[in-house]
């Protein structure tokens, strides 16, 4: 192969975007260290810091979403597809990659497109169980799509899908503590049953009025809880929790180290996004999944249903949660052998070294 490797890989908007793209672009160095590997995003959104942070350069299209609630304003959102579509293809002259990866987003969009039209062999990767609008439109003009989730002819050209799951997090996987240890380290007692809960860097406005409004369940659990409230909310809460004696309870307002933060745990409680569910998945985690609301096509609730229809998860409704959550949490984690069950029927739905295999078929396209 020519020793000058060069990939394009586009899209973000979401960590459910990002983290896979770069596992992706780290697996493809692995193999190549002397790979040119260039990102396309848009403006403004999260991949113009994370990936920078990764090590990787990235350029940006200013490119944005339909507005769906008010029309008119699609006016200006159409012109900056057009001015994205044609620094696309400057950005593709000038960088000339030799193939090019898209894992959803505005950006994959318009960067796949434009690499289609030029001949530029073509992967997507789909990370959700309901395909996203981008990817769709993708289908037929890319040789090869990865997908995490079984049943994706619905979406895609049958003869083009290739099973491979989702990247995740390495420091997820490769912890090197003991659960007593882990727990030691976020200052819990290392022999008592524990649950997470997390809704994400910012957080999830359901899940955190869960906690507020069952405190008393909390502290007469006989179980410690690690309560991720997200940055966004966390001022709130900690001004709510000033006057509340709950030592079981450890409050925090993001978890840099969710290696550390799943091996403490027995029970997690989560969003149902595409990367989180590859983890639980790996590591063979129980959890009770409460799917946004506020996503693109409901994708997190079809997220969720493809583990609760092989009995690999619990699920409860967002609008649900406040009352039901807490209560089934605690009855789960008592449950040993629901716990049991739970872990052993989500680790058979895991696929391991996912960003090795999509590399591979990334490098294959090349040759």
């Amino acid at each position: 192969m020519d020793k000058e490797l060069r990939v394009i890989i586009s899209g973000g908007g979401t960590g459910g975007h990002i983290f896979p793209a770069v596992s992706i672009a780290n697996a493809i160095k692995a193999k190549h260290p002397e790979a040119k590997i260039l990102f396309v995003g848009a403006e403004g959104r999260m991949e113009m810091q994370r990936v920078p942070a990764a090590g990787y350069e990235i350029k940006g299209l200013p490119i944005k979403g339909f507005n769906r609630a008010h029309k008119l304003k699609n006016i200006s959102v159409l012109w900056d597809l057009m001015k994205s579509l044609r620094l696309a293809r400057k950005i593709i002259k000038d960088f000339k990659p030799m193939v090019a990866v898209g894992v959803g987003g505005y950006a994959s969009g318009a960067t796949l497109y434009e690499c289609s039209k030029m001949g530029i062999p073509c992967l997507i990767q789909e990370q959700n169980s309901y395909a996203g609008v981008t990817n769709k439109l993708l289908a037929k003009r890319v040789q090869k799509i990865c997908v995490a989730y079984e049943g994706m002819d619905r979406f895609f050209p049958a003869d083009r899908i290739i099973m491979t799951g989702n990247p995740v997090r390495q420091n997820v996987l490769d912890s090197p503590l003991t659960k007593e240890q882990a727990r030691e380290s976020f200052g819990l007692e290392p022999d008592k049953k524990t649950i997470l809960i997390v809704g994400g860097s910012l957080g999830a406005r359901t899940m955190n009025e869960s906690v507020q409004r069952h405190l008393d369940i909390v502290a007469e659990s006989g179980l410690q809880f690690i309560w991720q409230t997200g940055k966004y909310y966390n001022a709130k809460i900690m001004e709510f929790m000033k006057d509340k004696d709950v030592p079981n309870l450890k409050v925090l307002d993001f978890i840099s180290d969710m290696g550390a933060a799943y091996k403490a745990s027995d029970l997690v409680i989560s969003r149902a996004g595409a990367s989180s569910i590859s983890e639980f998945q790996l590591i063979g985690k129980p959890t009770i999944l409460v799917p946004s609301p506020n996503v693109a096509e409901d994708h997190q609730r079809k997220n969720a249903m493809a583990l609760v229809n092989r009995q690999a998860a619990l699920y409860v409704e967002d609008a649900e949660a406040p009352d039901k959550l807490l209560p089934l949490a605690v009855k789960t984690v008592n449950d040993d052998d629901k716990l049991r069950s739970l872990s052993e029927n989500v680790k058979k739905m895991g696929l391991k070294n996912s960003a090795d295999v999509i590399a591979d078929e990334v490098l294959k396209l090349i040759k």
